[in-house]
Formats: structure tokens, sequence, C-alpha cells
């Protein structure tokens, strides 16, 4: 017998812990920006994904409205930096609630670099960074969804592998689980989509 959450009965700050517990592992957009007066920003977002490939854009979704939101909306550039494992402490520093005219940078000791296409810097130590300009945001109740998309994509070339594709168990993504919890780098296993369809009696 199944526990059933009403959606009707659980309080707001409840579900999101619900949803944030079930809906894992997610991948993490450590976002970079640089406000209208030049203040670069950078904070992690857990609600994240591709978007569409034609044109190429990228979404991440801000839980209400934050200095990431801010930046992007009054600059029109934002950068999607890769958390790698070696960077779980940095990255969970910057989740903290920084003024919005600390640099975090900065504050948490990381190296910003100039990006090839947008304003907005990267992190030099992220493995890859996606430079993306402002496709749309569409407020979702009490988020906001911002997408971007893409200029260009950014990889250090120790994480390519010989196929020129950045190699997962080099870059080693972080991800988000729920609670306090963070997620490292699973066992890979490659498996070769069926060209058609599959049943267990054929």
């Amino acid at each position: 017998m199944r526990t059933v959450f009403s959606a009707t009965d659980v309080p707001t700050n409840r579900m999101y812990a619900l949803l944030t517990a079930s809906v894992v592992p997610r991948p993490i957009a450590w976002v970079s920006t640089r406000s209208a007066d030049g203040t670069a920003n950078l904070a992690p977002y857990s609600f994240f994904t591709v978007a569409s490939v034609s044109p190429a854009v990228v979404q991440f979704t801000s839980v209400t409205r934050k200095d990431s939101l801010r930046n992007i909306e009054e600059t029109g550039e934002f950068v999607v930096n890769l958390a790698s494992a070696p960077l779980i402490d940095s990255v969970n520093a910057t989740s903290a609630l920084f003024p919005p005219d600390v640099d975090e940078f900065t504050a948490v000791g990381l190296t910003a670099e100039p990006s090839a296409t947008v304003v907005p810097p990267r992190v030099a130590e992220s493995p890859v960074a996606i430079e993306c300009g402002l496709y749309r945001v569409i407020g979702v109740g009490d988020s906001f969804v911002v997408m971007g998309e893409v200029r260009a994509v950014a990889v250090r070339p120790e994480y390519l592998a010989e196929d020129g594709l950045p190699e997962f168990g080099a870059i080693a993504p972080l991800s988000r689980l729920g609670r306090i919890e963070w997620g490292l780098p699973p066992e890979v296993r490659e498996l070769p989509r069926p060209s058609r369809p599959w049943r267990d009696d054929q």
C-alpha cells in the first residue's frame, strides 16, 4: 500500500522537500552572471536540463526571484558552469545568500576567466561551461524557468574523450538529491538503443 501525499493537503515547503527527494539525481547548473553595474554573481541551481537542440537551448529554474535572474534580465546573458565532484565545497559555498553587491568568485576563492561570447565570466576550475544568451523567462507559480540559447560550449581539453565529446568519468559531475544530500558520479553502463520494440517472449 503506497503512502499518498495529496497536493491539496501538503504545505508548500513539504511538497518542495517531497519533490526534491523524489526527482533524483538532478544535475546542477552553476550559473555565473554579471549585474548591470559589473558585479559578478555565481549560484547553483538543481532544476536544470536541455530544453531544445535546434535552436540549442538549456534551461534552469529559479525558485523565487534571485540575483541570478535579475542579472540575466538586466544583461541578457549568463553561463552554466558544470559542477564537478572536486568542486563540491565551492559549489555548496556559493549557495549561501550573499548580498547582491558581493562577488561570489572572490568570496569563495574561485577563478573568473573571460568567456568567449558573453560578458559574464566562466568558472576557470569548471570542466565545461555553456555560454548563453537569454532566450525566454517563463513564470511558473512562485518560480521562473530561465531559458538560454547556447552561444558556445567551452570544454577544458583534458576533459575531452577521443571522439571529441566531454568524458563523463573525467568530468565527475555532481548532482543534488533530497534534504542536504549530494550525489557523486554513479557507475556508467553502455547500452545501445534497440532498433525495434522489445518483448521478453521474442
